[in-house]
C-alpha cells in the first residue's frame, strides 16, 4: 500500500495486501495494532480445527473467527441438549436436538465475513487422523482422554499444533503442544526500546543521553544508527546487551571499529526465541506448568491429578462425569485420584475437599469460565499461527472456588437437573442461587467490546431473568465498522445504529427470558444528566458494572457508587493487557484511590523547533490539524455571530494579536472563492511550514553554531535540519497539498469537484512563490528553561495598540457577511476518506524528513494521533469472564475481603497475578462516649433538613465542634465569622441557607446536598471526618 500517496474522495476503505487476501483496516484497525501486519499476514493463511461446541468451544471459535484466519472448521457431531444453553450463546431452544457444529456454523460464520466457517465432515476424528493433515491447529475441548492421546499425539508427530481446554465448574485447564523448534518471533508485543546514544567506550560500553534510563535486559539485542566514529557498527549485525546499570550497558569489544565521536541511536532488534514442546503422553507424567494463581502454588499439581481421575471416571460410566455434587460419585473421583498421585516420580499430597469440589462441579458449564479459558485458548491458537507472543507452555490450571456461595444451601437435590437452559450453572451452585442471580437489578456503563461480552454473560446466566430482576445498558455511541472486530453482538448492518438497542436486542435473542428485562438507555452518565440518572435510579440498583474507555467516565461512576454505596466491578483492556477491580461498600478502596500516571507530553520547544523522533512530528502535526482546520473557523464563527466580539470574548482570551490575524487571514488575505484557491493556500503553507520556518531557524541557529560553554547547538538530541523544496513528483509533497487543500475547501464548504493530481499541478505551475528572506527580529526559544517569545508575544494588555487597531481595521464587519459561516472539522481518525489522517501523516512525515526522522506509515500515525486503545477479542473474553467471577460473590453477598480478587493479566507473556483489594482506609476520633471508629471512604453523617443552629447543636453532642462548614464553593459557617453575620444565618433550616448564600436554587431533582465540614474532637485536635449529606425530602 501508498502508505504517502494522496487519497481521491470517495476512496475505498484502505486494505494491505497479503498474498491473495487483504487486510481491511477499517475492520481489524484496534487488532492489527496489537498484533501488527506480519503476524495477521501469517493467521491469514492458516486453517484451524476446533472441536466440541459447549460454551468453551464456541468461545473459543468466536475469538478466532473475529481475528480474522485463512478458514475456521467446526466439529461436534452431538446433538444440542438444554443444559448447553448456560454457555453455548449461538444455540437456541429450537436447535436441540440438532449436531451442534451444524446449528452453530452460520452463527460463526456471521461474526467475520473473511473467514470462512465449515462444518468438519466426519463422525469422528480419531477413525481417520490423516484428516488432520489439513489443519495447522486442533483445538479440541470436551473430548475423552483416549481421543486426546491419540490426536495429540499424531499431531505431534506431523507438526500440527494443538490446544486442549475443558472447564468443570469453577474449575479450569488447558494443554498446549506446538512442537519441537517452535519459532516465537516476538515473546513480549512490547515496541522496541530505542534511545540516544551519548558514548560509546572502545571495550564496548554504551552510555545513553542525559541518563536517560536504556529499559534493556541481559540478552537483549541492539543495532546502532547513524553514528560518526565507529561508523562500520551503523545498520550492522544485531549485537548482543550485558546491562550494566540503567544507563549503561555492554555490546562487547568494539576496538576494531574505531573512535566513537559523537550521535547516533540504539533500536532494540526482537530475535526470534526457540522452544521445544513435548508430546501430551509425555506431559502428563512430567507436567510444565504455568502457575494462574501464586496464592494457590500446590493446586495445579492436584488439578492434573483430578482431571486425569475425571477422565478415567467417565470411561467407566459410559463417558458421564460425576453426578452434582453427589457424594458415592465424589468418592470414587477420590479412590481414582489417590490411585494416580503415587504413580509419577513425585507423590502429590491431594487436598480432599479440592476434590470433592471437583467431583461435584465436574458437570457444571458455567459461562465465564467459558469466557476466561475461551480467550486464553484462542489467544494460544493465534499464537502458534502468528509467532507472536510467548506461548503458555504447558499446562495451566485454574479454579474460582471463592465464587461458591455461602449464603444459600447446596445438595444433590438443590443442584440436580431442572429441564432448564440453566442446569449447567444450578449443577455449581444450586437452584437457591439462580433465583437470586434472577433478581438482581444491575447497571452496565457502555456497550462497546466489554459490554458485548458482558451481556452475553449475564444472557447465560439467567441474571435479572426473575420476576424482579432487570438489567439498565447506558451508552450514547452509535456502531462504526471497527467495532465489529471484537464487539461481537454487532453486525455490518447495525452500522450506524445505537450499541445499546443493538446489544440489547441481541442478547435478547440468545435468552428470550430478557424480553423486557433490559432497559436501553442513550444518555451519557455524568455531571449533565444527574436528572436522568438520579438519586432514584441509583438507590434501586443491586450494582453495576463498568464497561468503559476513559478515565473520566470511570472516575465519575466510581464517585456515584461510593456516594450510593453500590459495589461496582471495573475492568479495561490495552491489547494482551487486562485487569479488573471489585469496589465494595465499607470494605475496599475506590477506583479514583489510585490513579495512572499522566498522559505523555513533550516540551513545546521541542515540537516547535527541535524534534528527535517521529512522535514529536506526529503530535506537531496533530497540532497544525487544529490550528489550521479547527480553531480559526471556529474563531470567525464567533466574531460573526456574537455581538462585540472584539471588545468582549476577545480581549479576555490573551491572544489578541495571534486571533485577529487568524481573522483577518481567514476572512480577507486567504479567504479562497474556489478549490484552486485552497491549492494555492495549500502549496503557500508547504513553503511556509517545510522551507521558510527552516531557513528562519538556520538562521537564528546556524548549524556550526555553538553553546556559550564551547558545545556544538546542534548536538544531541537535537537534531540540525534541511529546508524542502517541493517537488510534485514525490507523492508524500503532493499528499500534503492534497489533503490541505480539500480540508480547506471543506472549513469554506467548497466541493473539490474530483478535482485530479493534474489539476493540482496546473495550479501550481501558475504560482509564483515569493522568495523567503529570514527577519533578524524573530526569537526561538533555545530550551523549555528560555521563555517563550510567543507566550510573550500572545499577551494582551502590553501589545502595541496600534497593532491591534490595523488588525481591526482590515477585518470585515459581521453585518456586511450575513449568513456566512465556516465550517470547523471534527477530528474523525476512522474515517479513511476525509483526509484527517492523510494531512497528519503527510504533514509529520514531511516534518521527519527535514529532520532526518524515519518515517511512520499511515497505520503508525493514525494509531498514535488518534490515541487509540489497541484491542483484541481474547483479552476482553478473558476480562469480562474474570468479572463475572467476581459478581457471583457480590451477588452471594460475600464480606470477606480475602474472598474477592483483584487481577492483572497478560496473554502475550502469558502473566496472571491475581491479589486481595486493598481495605478502605480507616480512622477514628474521639467522641463525647469514647473513640469511634469510620471509613475515611464510605462513611458519611446523615442529617435532615434543620436549621444551622440544631446542626451545629447536634455535631456537639457527637462530641464534634464544627469550625467549617461549606457546600461547593460556598462558605456556609465558620467559627471565626463575627456574631452579626452570623446572626441571619444560624436559624435557617439548611435548604434555605444552601440557597440564600450560593444565591442559587437547589434543583427540583436534586433530593440531597453535600456539605464538607471541619470539626475539633473532644481533645480539642482537628480531626479528619466524613463529609455529610443532607436528605431532602420533596
Amino acid at each position: 500500500m501508498d502508505l504517502d500517496g494522496p487519497v481521491p474522495d470517495g476512496v475505498d476503505q484502505p486494505k494491505t495486501k497479503l498474498g491473495n487476501e487483504d487486510i481491511d483496516e477499517s475492520l481489524y484497525s484496534r487488532q492489527l495494532y496489537v498484533l501488527g501486519h506480519e503476524a495477521m499476514k501469517r493467521m491469514g493463511s492458516s486453517h484451524i480445527l476446533v472441536a466440541g461446541l459447549r460454551g468453551l468451544g464456541v468461545e473459543i471459535a468466536k475469538n478466532i473467527a473475529l481475528a480474522g484466519v485463512k478458514s475456521l472448521t467446526l466439529f461436534d457431531p452431538a446433538p444440542a441438549i438444554m443444559s448447553d444453553l448456560s454457555s453455548q450463546f449461538f444455540l437456541r431452544l429450537d436447535d436441540i436436538g440438532q449436531p451442534r457444529a451444524d446449528a452453530t456454523a452460520h452463527r460463526v460464520a456471521e461474526l467475520n465475513a473473511y473467514t470462512p466457517v465449515s462444518v468438519h465432515p466426519s463422525k469422528s476424528l480419531t477413525e481417520d487422523l490423516t484428516q488432520l493433515k489439513r489443519y495447522q491447529v486442533v483445538v479440541l475441548t470436551g473430548t475423552p482422554m483416549k481421543d486426546q492421546l491419540k490426536i495429540a499425539d499424531y499431531c505431534h508427530e506431523n507438526g500440527i499444533y494443538i490446544v486442549i481446554a475443558d472447564i468443570y465448574g469453577l474449575f479450569g485447564m488447558i494443554f498446549t503442544d506446538f512442537g519441537k523448534d517452535f519459532a516465537c518471533v516476538d515473546p513480549t508485543g512490547e515496541n522496541p526500546i530505542s534511545g540516544i546514544v551519548a558514548d560509546i567506550s572502545t571495550d564496548g560500553l554504551v552510555s545513553a543521553l542525559d541518563e536517560t534510563r536504556h529499559g534493556l535486559e541481559d540478552g537483549d539485542s541492539v543495532v546502532f544508527s547513524e553514528l560518526q566514529g565507529m561508523e562500520k557498527l551503523n545498520d550492522s549485525e544485531p549485537r548482543k546487551v550485558t546491562v550494566k546499570g540503567p544507563y549503561t550497558f555492554s555490546i562487547g569489544d568494539v576496538s576494531r571499529f574505531g573512535q566513537y565521536k559523537k550521535g547516533g541511536l540504539f533500536t532494540q532488534v526482537k530475535m526470534p526465541k526457540i522452544l521445544q514442546f513435548e508430546s501430551l503422553s509425555r506431559q502428563l507424567k512430567n507436567p510444565e506448568m504455568l502457575e494462574s494463581d501464586f496464592a494457590k502454588f500446590d493446586r495445579p499439581q492436584q488439578l492434573h491429578i483430578g482431571v486425569q481421575a475425571l477422565h478415567m471416571f467417565a470411561d467407566k460410566h459410559d463417558g458421564e462425569l460425576p453426578r452434582p455434587h453427589h457424594d458415592a460419585d465424589a468418592a470414587e473421583l477420590l479412590r481414582i485420584s489417590d490411585s494416580l498421585a503415587g504413580e509419577g516420580d513425585t507423590k502429590v499430597d491431594l487436598n480432599q475437599n479440592l476434590l470433592k469440589e471437583l467431583s461435584y462441579q465436574a458437570r457444571g458449564d458455567l459461562s465465564p469460565m467459558a469466557a476466561l479459558f475461551g480467550g486464553l485458548a484462542a489467544q494460544e491458537v493465534l499464537k502458534s499461527v502468528s509467532g507472536k507472543f510467548h506461548p503458555l507452555k504447558q499446562w495451566m490450571y485454574f479454579d474460582s472456588l471463592e465464587s461458591v456461595p455461602s449464603s444459600v444451601g447446596r445438595s444433590e437435590e438443590l443442584c440436580r437437573p431442572q429441564g432448564s437452559r440453566y442446569d449447567g450453572q444450578i449443577a455449581v451452585f444450586g437452584c437457591e442461587f439462580q433465583a437470586k442471580i434472577a433478581n438482581i437489578h444491575q447497571f452496565l456503563v457502555g456497550a462497546g467490546a466489554i459490554g458485548c461480552e458482558m451481556l452475553k454473560n449475564w444472557a447465560m446466566l439467567g441474571l435479572a431473568t426473575g420476576p424482579k430482576g432487570y438489567i439498565k445498558i447506558a451508552d450514547m455511541d452509535q456502531i462504526e465498522k471497527s467495532n465489529l472486530n471484537r464487539q461481537f453482538l454487532f453486525r455490518p448492518k447495525d452500522v450506524g445504529k445505537m450499541k445499546c438497542d443493538c446489544a440489547a436486542e441481541a442478547v435478547q435473542a440468545m435468552n428470550p427470558e430478557l424480553k423486557g428485562k433490559i432497559i436501553a438507555m442513550k444518555d451519557r452518565v455524568g455531571p449533565d444528566s444527574e436528572h436522568v440518572f438520579n438519586e432514584p435510579f441509583w438507590e434501586e440498583l443491586s450494582g453495576v458494572t463498568n464497561a468503559l474507555d476513559n478515565v473520566d467516565a470511570r472516575q465519575y461512576v466510581d464517585r456515584r457508587c461510593v456516594f450510593f454505596r453500590k459495589p461496582l466491578l471495573e475492568s479495561g483492556t490495552l491489547g494482551t493487557k487486562g485487569n479488573i477491580q471489585v469496589i465494595l461498600p465499607r470494605l475496599t478502596e475506590s477506583y479514583s484511590s489510585s490513579q495512572d500516571p499522566p498522559e505523555q507530553s513533550f516540551p513545546h520547544c521541542t515540537l516547535k523547533s527541535f524534534p528527535n523522533k517521529i512522535e514529536h512530528t506526529i503530535a506537531w502535526a496533530k497540532e497544525k490539524f487544529h490550528s489550521y482546520f479547527i480553531g480559526p473557523p471556529e474563531t470567525v464563527n464567533l466574531y460573526l455571530s456574537q455581538p462585540n466580539y472584539i471588545e468582549t470574548t476577545l480581549k479576555q482570551s490573551g491572544n489578541e494579536i495571534g486571533n485577529l490575524e487568524s481573522l483577518r487571514d481567514f476572512l480577507v488575505t486567504e479567504k479562497p472563492l474556489n478549490f484552486d484557491d485552497c491549492i494555492i493556500w495549500a502549496r503557500m503553507m508547504f513553503e511556509r511550514e517545510y522551507k521558510n520556518e527552516i531557513q528562519q531557524l538556520l538562521y537564528n541557529f546556524p548549524k556550526d553554531a555553538t553553546t556559550s560553554s564551547g558545545i556544538p547547538f546542534w548536538s544531541a538530541p537535537k537534531r540540525a535540519p534541511d529546508p524542502l523544496e517541493f517537488d510534485a513528483n514525490n507523492d508524500t509533497h503532493m499528499s500534503y497539498v492534497t489533503a490541505a487543500a480539500n480540508l480547506h475547501a471543506f472549513n469554506y464548504g467548497i466541493k473539490s469537484a474530483g478535482a485530479e493530481f493534474g489539476h493540482y499541478r496546473r495550479v501550481m505551475d501558475q504560482m509564483i512563490i515569493p522568495e523567503f528572506n529570514p527577519d533578524p527580529n524573530v526569537k526561538i526559544q533555545a530550551d523549555e528553561k528560555e521563555p517563550d517569545p510567543d507566550a510573550q508575544r500572545a499577551g494582551s494588555r502590553f501589545d502595541d495598540d496600534d497593532e491591534l487597531d490595523r488588525l481591526v481595521k482590515q477585518l470585515p464587519s459581521p453585518k456586511s457577511l450575513p449568513g456566512f459561516k465556516l465550517e470547523p472539522l471534527e477530528f474523525e481518525k476512522d474515517d479513511d476518506s476525509n483526509h484527517h489522517i492523510d494531512f497528519i501523516t503527510a504533514a509529520s512525515n514531511l516534518r521527519a524528513l527535514n529532520y532526518g526522522i524515519a518515517f511512520a506509515d499511515r497505520h503508525k500515525t493514525k494509531f498514535i494521533a488518534g490515541k487509540i486503545i489497541p484491542a483484541i477479542a481474547t483479552t476482553t473474553a478473558l476480562v469480562t469472564g474474570l468479572v463475572v467471577l467476581e459478581l457471583y460473590k457480590i451477588i452471594d453477598g460475600k464480606d470477606d475481603i480475602e474472598q474477592y480478587k483483584n487481577g492483572f493479566v497478560n496473554l502475550a507473556l502469558p502473566f496472571f497475578g491475581f491479589s486481595e483489594p486493598i481495605a478502605s482506609p480507616k480512622g477514628e476520633y474521639q467522641g463525647s462516649t469514647g473513640k469511634i471508629k469510620i471509613d475515611k471512604l464510605w462513611d458519611r453523617f446523615e442529617v435532615e433538613n434543620v436549621t444551622l443552629r440544631q446542626f451545629l447543636d447536634d455535631f456537639k453532642e457527637k462530641g464534634l465542634d464544627v469550625t467549617m462548614m461549606s457546600s461547593g464553593v460556598s462558605l456556609l459557617y465558620a467559627s471565626f465569622y463575627p456574631p452579626k453575620k452570623l446572626a441571619d444565618r444560624m436559624d435557617l433550616p439548611l435548604d434555605q441557607l444552601v440557597a440564600t448564600i450560593s444565591k442559587k436554587p437547589i434543583p427540583e431533582h436534586q433530593k440531597n446536598v453535600i456539605f464538607e465540614i471541619t470539626a475539633e474532637d473532644q481533645t480539642g485536635e482537628d480531626v479528619e471526618i466524613p463529609y455529610v449529606m443532607l436528605k431532602l425530602r420533596k
